[in-house]
This record gives structure tokens, sequence and C-alpha cells, in this order.
């Protein structure tokens, strides 16, 4: 389906999101050290508070966020971006993850195919133009899918890079007007690793071959040791991020 087609037809939440509702939310569970316990609680909150008016976002990278989410809402709804330019491990991973969790996937694509868009803008825009080739393939179809909704979710970290070092667990997604909760924010790689081994998830193969960080095919390439994790996403460019969390 297209990135328009996403809706939450139907759904109820008991509050308003405002940047208040996120600010107390956020100062009270921090105060939680268990960082899985953390986590849940965060979900939690989301799911009583928002209903089916809140999704969380999966790049597919492993089943983790995904696992988390529907322990406490089952069902929940989990928006992934098929760009058109993923690794064939990232779509299996993809349908792997939805064959064996409780959630509802809403695959998203851009208004335009690959071939449409070289069409358009010529071939290999995002060599030429990885700012724009983002803003069509990912940053735009995401504001659509989200329209529906009153909050959203995503896996991103503090320990992952610089830039998201002050990644707060409950915010205010001013761009958007929504609320936006990152309750695996607090989350080290031993916490991460601890958890996937704990509950056998899904992890995308691409980690077992050098991958840090996995995003389209043509912007991605494995991390040498002790290199960054993202320092593969738009290597040699001054880029660090699509623009979804910014």
């Amino acid at each position: 389906m297209t990135a328009a087609e996403v809706t939450a037809a139907g759904a109820t939440r008991s509050v308003s999101p405002t940047p208040e509702l996120a600010a107390e939310a956020d100062a009270r569970f921090e105060g939680i050290a268990d960082p899985v316990e953390q986590a849940l609680a965060v979900l939690r909150w989301a799911g009583e508070n928002f209903g089916t008016e809140f999704a969380i976002t999966s790049s597919m990278a492993d089943g983790l966020l995904s696992h988390l989410a529907s322990r406490v809402i089952p069902g929940v709804n989990v928006v992934f971006l098929d760009t058109g330019y993923h690794f064939a491990e990232t779509i299996g991973t993809r349908d792997w993850i939805s064959s064996v969790l409780p959630i509802t996937l809403h695959n998203v694509t851009p208004q335009q195919t690959v071939a449409e868009q070289d069409l358009a803008f010529g071939p290999e825009l995002h060599d030429r133009d990885p700012d724009l080739c983002c803003q069509l393939r990912k940053v735009t179809p995401l504001a659509e899918a989200l329209a529906g909704f009153a909050a959203w979710g995503s896996g991103v970290r503090r320990d992952e890079s610089p830039t998201r070092a002050g990644t707060k667990l409950v915010d205010w997604d001013a761009k958007r007007g929504m609320v936006k909760v990152n309750p695996m924010a607090a989350w080290t790689q031993d916490v991460v690793d601890g958890y996937i081994a704990e509950h056998q998830i899904p992890v995308n193969p691409l980690f077992e071959i050098g991958y840090g960080s996995i995003g389209c095919a043509p912007c991605t390439r494995p991390v040498a040791p002790g290199e960054d994790p993202r320092a593969g996403r738009w290597a040699g460019r001054g880029k660090t991020e699509c623009g979804l969390h910014t």
C-alpha cells in the first residue's frame, strides 16, 4: 500500500497528544532503572493512552522493538518503509517478523516506484542527492503514514551515535504534531544482545557479515571492527541521518 492509504480508522485514545504530556511522561520513566522494564513501561503507557492511534516504525534490522511492543500491545501497528532499495535480507526479515509476532504490519511504499523516480529525477538519485532521495522514499512516506496516528515509536538509542545521545524516552515531535516514544533510548548494545538471545528475536542476517546499521542497499556498507555502527550509512558523505528522526 502507499503511505497515504495507512490510517488508524476507528481508533480511540484516552488523552490528546501534547508537549506537556510528553515531558511529564519522560521525567517519570527516566526514574526506572531496569532498561527492559523501562521500555515496557513506556510502551504500555503509549498503548493505554493512544490505543490503536499508536504505531511503531521498524527498519527490520531485527524484531526487537516489535517484540517488546507486542508484549504489552498485542497487534501493535508496525510501519515499515518499503523504499524499493532494501536488501533482500531486509525484506526476508520483515516477512519473518510479521509471521512470528502478533503485530499488524503496514508495508508503506513511496508514491513513485524506483523506475518512476529514475524517469523524473534521473537514475541513481541516491548518489547525486541522497537527501532528496531520502525525502522522497522515506521522510514523506512516513509523514503520510503517520498522519492518522496520535503517537509513534522508534528503536533509536542514545549509544548509536553522537547525534542521538540526547534522545528522550518520550518526546514531542513538533514537526508532525505527535508524541514520539523511544522506549529503548537508554539501552546499551549489551542489553540489546542479551534480550535478543533470551527471547530468540529474529535478526537481519546482514549483521553476521559485518553490517552495523542497515538501511537502503545503495547507501549502506559493512563497518570495520571498532567503527561506529552507523559509519556504514552514507559512507564518505557528511550525511548521518535520513531525516526520519530529526
